[in-house]
């Protein structure tokens, strides 16, 4: 095993490996406050057409150059929770008459 390096120089497309050493898919992006030095976790893609999966910084083990090591299996990656972008919330202003509310509320823009 190569030296470890920190989370921090993570880059896109560096290849992940499950517990036992196989090949799971690559690095997407990375998620933290290198500022604060607070690591969230990584997104990875595991093929052309499937969707980044979100690996929690509690699955990551040992991180060499281009290799990053979970602590599950191969199998518990596919469970894992897809990476979705947060929903956009809008905030209706408090000077809102009913009826204005209401309009966004039936056009969905109080999501």
């Amino acid at each position: 095993m190569a030296d470890p390096v920190s989370w921090k120089v993570i880059e896109r497309g560096w290849k992940v490996v499950d517990a036992d050493g196989g090949e799971v898919g690559a690095v997407h992006e990375v998620a933290g406050d290198p500022e604060a030095d607070i690591f969230d976790g990584l997104s990875i893609t595991e093929g052309a057409f499937s969707g980044d999966k979100y690996i929690p910084s509690e699955s990551v083990g040992a991180i060499e150059e281009g290799v990053v090591h979970l602590t599950i299996a191969g199998d518990r990656v596919a469970t894992l929770d897809d990476m979705r972008s947060a929903p956009e919330e809008e905030i209706v202003p408090e000077g809102s008459t009913w009826y204005q509310r209401m309009a966004w509320w039936l056009t969905g823009r109080n999501r």
